[in-house]
């Protein structure tokens, strides 16, 4: 027995989180949200003080993370975040979280890996690949819902260019940007609700794991 590995990639605030930890769920396979990698280093930097413009000393806590059991209550905290954009550009962090994550990948009897090179840079090979991806108001006014029902407050208009900002930041990096692998089905959830991405999703996996 083979691991079955399903890459699920896009924007943030697409869905592509939800729908892997559905799709994960259903199938019965371990489910990685990578971002949450990238977090739970910065993290442990700041828990360190250590800084966060020193390459070395952020790969070498990247070679020491724990991949299972990463606590997203905790990890999605904003400055945690913030923090994770500056080491998520270093390519020797990089590096050592995408060797991770393959690791992650092996795991049988299946995986479910979302982020944004899941498809195009640590999983290329993976049978299904999914981009996940809907328009930047579309994804701006759920970011922006998101924090008003948990109590938040927030500009729209701060939470959109937050969210066009970050885009480009992915979509331009030089190392690992954001696109869409050259066989991956896309899924624009622009006008989609997050159980008709599910069934469109499972379909695919389903046509998948027939030929597999």
């Amino acid at each position: 027995m083979t691991s079955f590995t399903i890459a699920i990639d896009g924007p943030a605030a697409a869905g592509k989180g939800t729908l892997s930890r559905l799709v994960a769920e259903h199938y019965g396979f371990h489910h990685l949200d990578t971002g949450l990698t990238y977090r739970a280093v910065a993290k442990a930097l700041l828990d360190a003080g250590l800084p966060l413009d020193d390459e070395a000393i952020a790969e070498k806590t990247a070679l020491e993370i724990e991949l299972a059991g990463l606590d997203r209550s905790v990890l999605a905290q904003h400055a945690i975040g913030e923090a994770a954009s500056r080491i998520a550009v270093m390519p020797a962090v990089r590096r050592a979280l995408v060797a991770a994550q393959r690791r992650f990948a092996a795991r049988e009897p299946g995986t479910v890996l979302d982020g944004r090179d899941i498809g195009t840079v640590v999983c290329p090979d993976a049978p299904v690949k999914l981009y996940v991806t809907a328009s930047p108001d579309v994804r701006a006014r759920r970011r922006y819902d998101e924090i008003i029902a948990a109590g938040g407050s927030a500009e729209f208009d701060t939470v959109f260019a937050d969210v066009k900002k970050r885009d480009a930041r992915d979509m331009e990096r030089a190392d690992s940007p954001l696109k869409p692998a050259d066989d991956a089905h896309l899924l624009d959830t622009s006008e989609m609700s997050i159980d008709a991405a599910f069934r469109a999703a499972r379909d695919i996996i389903d046509a998948a794991l027939k030929t597999d």
